[in-house]
């Protein structure tokens, strides 16, 4: 039998990300004494990083000040906004809320932006491994968190070890800092392990969609963000556009479906197609050309949802957590703080204990409280979500209440919108399995 070879450092940080990198880098200002390695399971470090994006620079601009120097080549500092409510020929627009405005903030590309962090990384003395998938999580004996096990090499596709097997080794470190993202499948494990969601709502889901595009001179205009409801969903489904206006005639255009809607037949792919063939836009794309194109999932859940942060040996930063801001449609400079503020809390208490309550209680936590309220609320139809939303925005977030963010509401729902018309009845089903029809029809 193969041995596996064991490799060890002080702090493992799994996930090159915002999050990852930033937690790696402020670890190596602080502590350039630590041994500190990254583990990316894309090919390269931003292969997998794919968001809108546009991101609040503050953060960054306290970790490393110097980006401003250096930005990638998608990135321009945001013009104007346009909050959209699309009808099925046309358009309306509405006042943009307080916190969708992006005067001070960048579009740019996630994938290039991490791709610049990791650069500061190595730069620092962190070693950032690409390419290597983590597996399994790895215990000490008392059960804290001692490391992850890389993924065996050379296997066939029954699973039985080829003539080039290789055993992946395994990573051991003091501390694990896990910034898989969202749903990553070691943090999946180990909430479970430890359940450190015993004490908080489910997490919610959404799923984004996303294009590249290049189209004739003269169409963009740069720095402008135009953000859409209403059509092609119904008013009991959450759902919205994003289209971003770059420099050199690009833009990025994209559509975000909640994943706990009730209609079955809706398909998020096609919603996304009609909204790009929507007058407000199809024009402005006609005759352009996709670049690139991409999906993730979201974590919508927001601080109701957040699970325990902090496990023996072992924390969670960045979409792993859920720390990103679902009513702003960013989470940039909310990974960038959690994995800044698991980096300080290392450095000063050499322990994982008491990070939780120091992320709830940062700036990234409070931002989180102020606006627990808002998603939730489209849980009642759009129209009550936009008084439910201007009602959080005015009392900035300060009502005596929090809404719950649960799947059993669903089956409530279902009784609303099923009709024989429609060619299915849930109430027929069992409740295990009228939710079951949600679900799979999300899928």
């Amino acid at each position: 039998m193969s041995e596996r070879e064991v490799m060890e450092y002080e702090v493992l940080v799994v996930g090159a990300g915002p999050a990852g990198l930033s937690c790696a880098i402020r670890l190596k200002q602080l502590k350039p004494e630590l041994s500190v390695c990254i583990l990316e399971k894309a090919s390269a470090v931003g292969a997998h990083s794919l968001s809108g994006a546009v991101m609040e620079p503050g953060p960054l601009d306290a970790l490393l000040p110097e980006w401003r120097n250096s930005t990638p080549d998608i990135c321009l500092p945001a013009a104007r906004d346009e909050l959209l409510l699309l009808t099925h020929t046309g358009s309306i627009r509405f006042p943009t809320p307080p916190q969708m405005h992006n005067r001070g903030n960048f579009i740019l590309s996630l994938g290039q932006l991490t791709s610049w962090l990791a650069s500061r990384a190595e730069n620092l003395g962190v070693d950032v491994f690409a390419g290597f998938a983590a597996v399994n999580p790895v215990f000490n004996a008392d059960e804290s968190m001692a490391g992850v096990q890389i993924g065996d090499m050379g296997l066939q596709k029954d699973g039985s070890r080829g003539p080039n097997y290789t055993p992946g080794p395994e990573i051991r470190a003091r501390f694990t800092v896990l910034a898989e993202g969202c749903r990553g499948s070691l943090t999946k494990q180990l909430i479970r392990n430890f359940s450190l969601d015993a004490r908080c709502d489910p997490q919610a889901y959404a799923l984004g969609l996303k294009e590249l595009w290049q189209l004739p001179e003269g169409r963009v205009q740069p720095g402008l963000i135009q953000h859409t409801i209403g059509w092609p969903v119904d008013a009991r489904t959450y759902g919205g556009g994003f289209v971003y206006h770059l420099n050199n005639n690009r833009l990025y255009i994209g559509y975000v479906v909640g994943l706990d809607y009730l209609d079955p037949r809706l398909k998020p792919f096609e919603a996304f197609q009609q909204f790009k063939h929507h007058p407000k836009f199809h024009a402005l794309l006609e005759g352009g050309e996709i670049l690139s194109s991409g999906a993730r999932t979201i974590a919508a859940g927001g601080w109701q949802s957040l699970p325990k942060l902090e496990m023996p040996g072992a924390l969670i930063v960045g979409d792993a957590g859920g720390t990103l801001n679902f009513p702003k449609v960013k989470g940039i400079h909310q990974a960038i703080r959690s994995g800044v503020t698991a980096a300080e809390h290392l450095a000063e208490k050499a322990a994982t204990e008491g990070f939780d309550s120091r992320w709830r209680a940062s700036a990234g936590g409070r931002e989180l409280r102020r606006v627990r309220n808002i998603k939730p609320g489209f849980k009642r139809g759009l129209w009550l979500a936009l008084l439910n939303a201007g009602l959080e925005t005015l009392t900035l977030g300060k009502l005596p209440w929090t809404l719950k963010n649960s799947a059993n509401w669903m089956l409530k729902r279902l009784d609303e919108f099923e009709s024989p018309e429609r060619g299915w009845v849930a109430r027929d089903l069992p409740p295990r399995d009228r939710l079951a029809s949600v679900f799979f029809g999300a899928i």
